[in-house]
């Protein structure tokens, strides 16, 4: 008989830890917030929001501006870097983890941007 009652009362207390079905109110506001989560953690999709997001660490080298190109170090930038030369052609590939430095008509340095 006691076991009877042990058996009864653990199958309520299981029963009781049941979660119900989600409603469509869940349903949707589960979806609103994995939306809002996946924009706030979304992958840059232009230049202007790669280097915004600083993606491939273009804060590090902002000393470089203005200084003259010749005098860069190419051993300190990361691998993949590209110093862009005015008239160059560069591929329209978009890596937002690829540092570009571009250099003025004068010599200079004149932007460090991620694309």
């Amino acid at each position: 008989m006691i076991r009877l009652v042990l058996g009864a009362a653990a199958l309520l207390l299981l029963a009781a830890c049941e979660t119900p079905d989600p409603t469509y109110r869940d349903l949707d506001h589960m979806g609103r917030d994995y939306q809002r989560d996946s924009q706030a953690t979304a992958t840059p999709q232009n230049a202007e929001q790669a280097t915004a997001a600083d993606t491939c660490h273009a804060s590090h080298f902002r000393s470089l501006m203005g200084t003259p190109a010749s005098a860069i170090d190419r051993s300190t930038l990361p691998p993949r870097t590209r110093i862009i030369t005015p008239g160059m052609m560069v591929t329209q590939d978009f890596s937002p983890e690829r540092l570009n430095i571009r250099v003025a008509p004068d010599g200079k340095v004149a932007a460090i941007e991620c694309f």
